[in-house]
């Protein structure tokens, strides 16, 4: 968290707006008290005859009140999480950072820094991700909430009625708290239905009073009308909500991410870079455990700073990797060459020159010693036959010869024409024909 703030916080101001932030809260508790009580007291106790039937609604009610209540206070009371003190950049190199003259130097100086964070986002010009508010690497995922004052691990966003984050630490919680609020408040609206056909259909339901019944049950009426209006107003507002959360869970896509894709360091932009299927992307959020999928207890994988990628849409079963290449192994990632996830400066590929690797390892070309993947190599192997001895001017046999192309990460290898028999002067090597020279 910047120092900024922190002093905006412990302003005046500060203090009321952190007041402010949970009237949401508290009115969210305030109708979940006024429901129990309209349920409970007028609905079942005050209304129902059938004691079993009340007994089954009491006890599937204080269920799903149990769990929608635990899974709430789960999301509001789990803490952001705190980004580790590595990913912290010193004041010194903060300094030169800012200095930057421009952003290449920039770009050193942040690669330089996280050469051993396991860091594979990138920003849109292919820098390493930085907030200069908490003066950290951004973890993948991460982002920088203005109302937490902090960067957030996996944010998904962040929800005025819980006064929280959505984050990497309660997004289980989250989702379980949206399901659990949907099932309370169509348990409430289906148990309440019949009440309210009851007063819709009674056209004298208001003049109860005047046949000497008592207050209390004309005000139960209403209480109970209202209860289902208000359960059937929240459901329909969680089952959209609901919906999309679930879609995002299966899909490993967090809210943000559906807005705008991670950068990766290979691949670009890629809503489906963290997609490793549906049960994969299920148990990474709800954990292994299928015994505790549906309780409020954190069993969600990973530490929150680095994540499992999907397949390279170059290539089936090819997989990203920090470095920048790819494998066959369906079960590697971008982190499983090095942790460190270097910016490399890629040479252009029209810097094509003549390249000739011959038998002992030496090459042809002066000015590029090692030749990238962009340009083309041409790997002569060449057994010649010794001749007569004596002395006497040998002729060379005919040659097995290959000539390997190597473009990108293709490589072709096809044989290439039998050299002709040449003379070759004592004690020098074999002629070369220039036909076999790219």
């Amino acid at each position: 968290m910047g120092n900024e703030d922190n002093r905006r916080r412990k302003t005046p101001c500060g203090c009321c707006m952190s007041v402010f932030k949970w009237i949401p809260v508290l009115f969210i508790f305030a109708v979940i008290g006024w429901s129990y009580y309209a349920y409970v007291v007028e609905l079942c106790v005050l209304k129902t005859e059938n004691r079993v039937a009340m007994a089954f609604m009491l006890l599937f009610y204080h269920i799903a009140l149990v769990l929608f209540l635990w899974s709430y206070w789960q999301t509001i009371s789990t803490s952001v999480g705190r980004v580790p003190d590595q990913w912290r950049i010193p004041d010194e190199e903060v300094n030169q950072l800012f200095r930057a003259d421009n952003q290449e130097t920039q770009k050193r100086i942040l690669n330089n820094f996280a050469r051993n964070l396991p860091v594979t986002n990138r920003t849109i010009n292919g820098s390493v991700r930085f907030c200069e508010k908490c003066k950290i690497v951004k973890p993948d995922r991460s982002h920088h909430c203005s109302v937490c004052s902090c960067c957030v691990l996996k944010m998904d966003h962040h929800c005025p009625w819980v006064n929280n984050c959505v984050n990497f630490s309660n997004y289980k919680f989250f989702v379980l708290f949206l399901g659990y609020a949907l099932i309370y408040c169509l348990y409430v609206a289906l148990t309440t239905l019949h009440d309210f056909i009851q007063f819709v259909k009674n056209e004298n339901g208001l003049g109860v009073l005047e046949q000497g019944q008592p207050t209390g049950n004309g005000m139960g009426r209403f209480h109970i009308l209202f209860l289902f209006f208000i359960s059937i107003m929240f459901a329909i507002s969680l089952v959209s909500l609901f919906g999309y959360h679930i879609y995002l869970v299966l899909v490993n896509r967090t809210t943000l991410e559906a807005f705008r894709a991670p950068i990766f360091r290979v691949g670009g932009p890629d809503k489906n870079g963290y997609n490793l299927g549906r049960y994969a992307n299920f148990c990474e959020v709800f954990g292994d455990k299928w015994e505790l999928w549906f309780l409020p207890v954190f069993t969600s994988k990973g530490d929150g700073l680095s994540y499992r990628t999907s397949s390279d849409q170059t290539g089936p079963g090819q997989r990203y990797e920090a470095m920048g290449n790819t494998t066959a192994n369906p079960a590697s990632n971008r982190l499983d060459v090095q942790a460190t996830d270097k910016l490399i400066d890629a040479i252009p590929l029209n810097n094509h020159q003549p390249h000739l690797e011959l038998d002992n390892g030496q090459s042809s070309s002066h000015n590029h010693p090692l030749i990238p993947p962009s340009q083309v190599v041409v790997n002569i192997e060449q057994t010649a036959a010794a001749g007569a001895a004596g002395g006497a001017s040998t002729t060379a046999a005919h040659a097995t010869n290959h000539v390997v192309d190597m473009i990108g990460d293709q490589v072709i290898t096809a044989p290439a024409p039998a050299a002709k028999d040449v003379n070759v002067p004592n004690g020098g090597p074999p002629a070369i024909p220039a036909h076999n020279v790219v």
